[in-house]
C-alpha cells in the first residue's frame, strides 16, 4: 500500500480557538464534507516541523507561527482519486499564530476545488459540531491537550472504528 506522511497542525489563534477546514476527500466528491486540521503532506527532505511551518503559510497566509511539539500521531487509509488505498501517517504539530482572517491564495487546484469552508472554532463550538471532524474525538483530545499540556512524546491516536 502506499503512504503518505502528513504534517497535520492544530494552530491556535489568541483567543484559544482552533483553525479548521471543511472538505471532501477525492475519492467521494459528492459526499458531505467534514473538518479537519490545516495541513499535508511532508516533502522529500522535510522535516515534521518543516512541513509544518510551510503549510501554515501555504493553507492561511500567516507568517511568523510560533511551532511547538509534535502532540499526536495517527494512520489512517483512506482512497485517492481513482480509488486506490492510502495509507496517511499523520503527524499533529502544536502551532499558535496572530489569527485573523485566512488567505487562499496559497492554496493549490486540489484544495480549490474540495475545500468547501475554512474557519476557527471554540473548544465549545467543536464540542457541538454534529458534522464529522477529523481526527476522531477532536474536541476531547483538544480538551485533554489544554487540561494536561502536551505530552512527553507523541500520544498515539486510535483509528476510528
Amino acid at each position: 500500500m502506499r503512504e503518505r506522511r502528513t504534517a497535520r497542525v492544530l494552530l491556535f489563534d489568541p483567543a484559544g480557538r482552533i483553525l479548521l477546514m471543511k472538505g471532501r476527500l477525492p475519492s467521494t466528491p459528492h459526499a458531505p464534507g467534514a473538518w479537519f486540521t490545516i495541513g499535508g503532506g511532508i516533502e522529500s527532505g522535510e522535516s515534521v516541523a518543516q512541513a509544518a511551518a510551510r503549510e501554515i503559510v501555504e493553507e492561511t497566509g500567516f507568517s511568523g507561527a510560533t511551532l511547538g511539539p509534535e502532540v499526536w500521531y495517527g494512520e489512517i487509509v483512506l482512497s485517492d482519486r481513482k480509488g486506490r488505498p492510502l495509507l496517511f501517517k499523520d503527524h499533529y504539530v502544536l502551532a499558535h499564530c496572530a489569527g485573523g482572517p485566512v488567505s487562499r491564495d496559497g492554496w493549490q487546484a486540489l484544495e480549490l476545488e474540495f475545500v468547501d469552508d475554512i474557519r476557527w472554532w471554540t473548544l465549545g463550538e467543536l464540542e457541538g459540531c454534529e458534522d464529522p471532524v477529523y481526527p476522531a474525538g477532536l474536541a476531547g483530545l483538544l480538551r485533554d491537550l489544554l487540561i494536561n499540556g502536551p505530552p512527553q512524546i507523541p500520544q498515539v491516536l486510535r483509528a476510528p472504528t
